[in-house]
């Protein structure tokens, strides 16, 4: 419930947002990012699921608990939204040029992570990149990376 109140308050431009809230608000802008992948082929493989916790530990250091928490949140912001320009908008405040690139990678290990690269996927990918202004050699780079890993 914290986060999603860090979320709102993020989201709503508040004056004054301390920096837990911060980091809350960007955890949550990531998570929604790897959900969008998760469900883009309209099939969530338990890999899929798996490789989001994953991805969700290893960019944030979060634990097993925390990690269950914020996708079960991410998920509904994801099935609130109308677009992702309210995560990518949230992560370009937030993140280094190549945080976003594991970003990009990360998605890229979810939808790898069923063996089967849907176009639905790779459009939300490529959307996403887009938004987070990495380039078309960064993204292809890290689409390698994932594979390869």
């Amino acid at each position: 419930m914290d986060r999603l109140k860090a979320w709102i308050t993020r989201t709503l431009g508040a004056d004054e947002v301390d920096e837990g809230t911060r980091e809350q608000a960007r955890n949550l802008a990531v998570a929604a990012l790897l959900v969008e992948v998760l469900r883009a082929d309209y099939a969530t493989a338990d890999a899929e699921r798996r490789q989001v916790v994953e991805s969700l530990r290893g960019m944030l250091g979060l634990g097993e608990a925390e990690c269950a928490e914020l996708l079960a949140e991410a998920e509904q912001q994801v099935d609130k939204a109308h677009d992702l320009h309210q995560f990518t908008a949230e992560i370009n405040r937030a993140l280094a040029h190549e945080e976003k690139v594991r970003v990009v990678e990360q998605m890229w290990r979810v939808a790898r992570s069923d063996e089967t690269v849907h176009k639905y996927e790779e459009h939300i990918i490529r959307r996403v990149s887009d938004l987070l202004h990495v380039s078309h050699r960064e993204f292809i780079a890290a689409k390698l990376r994932a594979s390869a890993g």
